[in-house]
């Protein structure tokens, strides 16, 4: 059974391929997008500082610091979320 991605999890997906710089198309294979989602969520993104498209570079795209910020509090909340009151690790 498959769960939906909310968008802060698509996000954090565009970021992290996003990281070392990336065309389109690695970003649509790599996030598992189409190309119209990858289109709104990259206006989204650019418009909150998150990412930047890189004309020089061919069109492509790069995490910001501010990007990387927002992976580092991903990446804390998601080991937050893995332990329950007790500390252990929920499955």
């Amino acid at each position: 059974m498959f769960r939906r991605r909310n968008n802060i999890e698509i996000t954090a997906d565009i970021l992290e391929v996003a990281k070392n710089g990336a065309k389109k198309t690695r970003i649509v294979y790599q996030a598992n997008l189409n190309f119209k989602v990858l289109h709104e969520y990259l206006a989204e993104l650019e418009k909150a500082g998150l990412i930047m498209n890189t004309a020089e570079g061919g069109g492509t795209i790069r995490t910001t610091e501010r990007g990387a910020k927002y992976l580092d509090h991903y990446d804390e909340f998601k080991r937050y979320m893995s332990f329950d009151r007790s500390g252990a690790i929920q499955k």
